[in-house]
C-alpha cells in the first residue's frame, strides 16, 4: 500500500510506478479532494484499489486498513508512509515563530500518521509472517534547512519514531525503516524558501552531478520491500546523489558542467 500520492509528480508515484513494474499489486490512499485524480493514476498501474483517508483521524485510519484487509485477504506485505503537512507560514520567517497549533499539526499528520498506521498494519503483516514498512524523510531533519523550519522538526521526530518501531515490530519480522531523498522538483517542495537553488546545487556540487527522480527513490524502496534487505531495519537511507557527504559551503564539482554563455 503506497500513500501520498496526490498527483504525477509525487514522490509517492514514482514508488508505486517501480513497484508496479517488479510486479506488486499496489493500492493506494488518499484525501477525499484528489480521490478522482488518484484513480486516473491508480488505474494506469492496472489498480482500482483506491482508500480515501484522513490520517488526522483514528477511525478513518482503522476503517482503511480494515477493507485493505480484505482487498489483499488479510495480509500486507509492504506500507509506504509519504505523508506530511504543515501550514505555510509555519514554513517561512523565523522558526522561532511557529505556533503551538501549528506544531500540533506538522507533528500528527507528518510523524504521528506513521505510528498509527504501523499500529494498523501490524495485524496484517504478522498475517503475512512479516513485512516491511517505510517513510519518507529530508535531511531537513538532522541540519537545518531554511525555510523547511517546523517539517524540519517533524521529519526529525518521524526518523525518531523509525528507530522505536523498529524495535518494537522487529519480533513480528516488520522492519520499519526511511529514505531520505535529496530535493525533486514536486509541487509541495517548490513552495519551500530556496528550493530552486537546492535542485541547482545537486546537479553541481553532488558526487553523481545529476538531479534525483521520484524513480531513483522508488528502486530505493523496492530494495527495502524486498527479502535482499531482510537484515535491515531502523535506517534512513540517504537518495541524495552523495550530497550529504559534503562540507557545508563546498565549492561546485570541478567536473560540473559549465555554464553556457549567452548572447552578447
Amino acid at each position: 500500500m503506497v500513500t501520498g500520492v496526490a498527483n504525477p509528480r509525487s514522490i509517492a508515484w514514482g514508488v508505486a510506478q517501480v513497484f508496479h513494474e517488479h510486479g506488486a499489486r499496489v493500492a493506494f490512499t488518499c484525501l477525499d479532494a484528489t480521490q478522482r485524480r488518484v484513480a486516473k493514476l491508480a488505474a494506469e498501474l492496472g489498480s482500482d484499489l483506491v482508500f480515501p483517508c484522513d490520517v488526522g483521524k483514528d477511525e478513518d485510519i482503522a476503517r482503511t486498513f480494515e477493507e485493505v484487509g480484505k482487498a489483499f485477504d488479510g495480509k500486507l506485505d509492504v506500507l509506504v508512509h509519504s505523508i506530511a503537512h504543515a501550514r505555510l507560514e509555519d514554513m517561512s520567517g523565523e522558526f522561532l515563530n511557529v505556533t503551538r497549533e501549528g506544531w500540533r499539526l506538522a507533528l500528527d499528520v507528518s510523524a504521528y500518521s506513521l505510528v498509527a498506521m504501523a499500529r494498523a498494519v501490524r495485524p496484517l503483516m504478522r498475517a503475512a509472517g512479516g513485512g516491511s514498512i517505510m517513510t519518507l524523510s529530508f535531511a531537513g531533519g538532522t541540519r537545518v534547512a531554511p525555510g523547511y523550519n517546523i517539517m524540519g522538526i517533524a521529519k526529525a521526530a518521524l526518523e525518531s519514531a523509525v528507530r522505536y518501531l523498529a524495535y518494537d515490530l522487529g519480533p513480528d519480522g516488520i522492519r520499519v525503516n526511511a529514505l531520505s531523498p535529496g530535493p525533486i522538483a514536486t509541487v509541495s517542495g517548490m513552495v519551500i524558501q530556496g528550493f530552486d537553488h537546492s535542485l541547482q546545487s545537486v546537479t553541481t556540487h553532488s558526487p553523481l552531478l545529476r538531479s534525483i527522480t521520484s524513480r531513483d527513490v522508488g528502486n530505493a524502496a523496492a530494495w527495502y520491500a524486498a527479502d535482499i534487505s531482510s537484515a535491515v531495519t531502523g535506517t534512513t537511507v540517504s537518495v541524495d546523489g552523495g550530497m550529504g557527504v559534503l562540507l557545508p559551503g563546498s565549492l561546485a564539482h570541478p567536473r560540473a558542467p559549465k555554464p553556457q554563455a549567452g548572447p552578447s
